[in-house]
């Protein structure tokens, strides 16, 4: 009890500040220089949220994932799952992009280790090649294609606490020119007792600039002859500062439970802005969840999903949905299949 009070007054205190935030630059946690700081960094697909259940959230997951996208989101949560946990994702970006996710985790109950593996990749498909000369196209097409390929580890050193790292590898490929680095996830979690309160803390995307290889070639209007390009700048990774809490509104009774979830992102190539999420599940069987982002433009609509779950196949299936709209750019599908073993 001498532990669990503090811990309480603390997730109060988040919470406050979570919810000031936005109306203040003086009471902000962190000061607002997203105008210094936009578009300052690059491999920016590793910023797009991969599963349905975290869209249709807000984006509010940092501290209540319990399947695999705890690889993506915080790899200290990946401690709190036992078994074995796979899980696919699939986005329909726009202008034919599209955004796939994978990960497979496995508790190893003597060591109460966590290992994981997951991949990310991001495609546009064909487009065709266009020049100042040949406007509608040469008859060449290119392509661009990202990758990100994962390790995590992680600890749960009590039933209420954990911690976990992911090592990526990082490799932007279009029209011949590559750039990869390798950046980090650092994450902990702490459980607040039997309160139903949960917090956490993730950095995500932490490492070093990128390192450029390949050449592109191009015809110069005022001089009509092939140019080749090798000499680009490095960019650096998006990393990204995640504050969440969450607080299990309903538990008493097991027909309803109702999540509450609130997260400050602080973004190193934006301003900061922070999200809320809600979700509500019937009998362990249904779940409806709704979530919103604030300080973003395009963000304007609230975003909303489904998740269907399946516990009497063997492996307990979940099938989720998630729907986001963007002011200008338009909406956004995704559909998530995670599976517990």
């Amino acid at each position: 009890m001498s532990i669990a009070h503090p811990m309480i007054y603390r997730s109060l205190l988040i919470a406050l500040i979570l919810c000031i935030a936005p109306y203040t630059a003086q009471g902000q946690l962190l000061p607002s220089l997203g105008g210094d700081r936009a578009g300052t960094s690059g491999f920016q697909f590793l910023k797009i949220p991969v599963d349905a259940r975290s869209a249709a959230l807000g984006e509010t997951v940092v501290a209540n994932i319990s399947d695999v996208s705890a690889l993506f989101w915080n790899p200290a949560l990946a401690a709190q799952l036992n078994g074995a946990h796979i899980g696919l994702s699939h986005v329909e970006y726009f202008s034919d992009v599209t955004l796939n996710f994978g990960g497979f985790s496995y508790h190893l109950p003597g060591p109460s280790l966590t290992l994981g593996l997951s991949v990310q990749t991001l495609s546009s498909g064909s487009m065709n090649v266009t020049t100042e000369f040949q406007p509608f196209g040469t008859g060449e097409t290119f392509s661009l294609f990202d990758m990100a390929l994962g390790l995590t580890v992680a600890q749960g050193l009590t039933d209420l606490f954990s911690y976990g790292v992911t090592a990526k590898y990082v490799q932007e490929n279009v029209a011949g020119v590559t750039q990869s680095t390798a950046v980090f996830d650092i994450g902990i979690f702490y459980r607040v007792g039997t309160t139903g309160a949960q917090m956490a803390v993730s950095v995500r995307n932490f490492g070093l600039d990128s390192f450029t290889s390949g050449e592109i070639s191009r015809n110069v209007i005022s001089n009509p002859a092939t140019l080749t390009e090798n000499d680009f700048e490095s960019v650096t990774p998006p990393t990204t500062f995640l504050l969440g809490l969450s607080y299990e509104a309903l538990r008493a009774n097991a027909m309803n439970d109702l999540l509450l979830s609130a997260q400050l992102n602080n973004p190193n190539d934006n301003a900061e802005n922070w999200n809320f999420g809600a979700e509500y599940t019937w009998n362990k069987l249904l779940a409806l969840r709704a979530g919103y982002r604030f300080g973003i433009e395009e963000y304007t609509v609230p975003s909303f999903g489904v998740g269907l779950i399946l516990p009497y196949l063997g492996p307990e299936l979940r099938f989720d949905y998630g729907y986001s709209q963007l002011e200008r750019l338009g909406q956004l599908h995704r559909v998530s299949l995670m599976v517990a073993f």
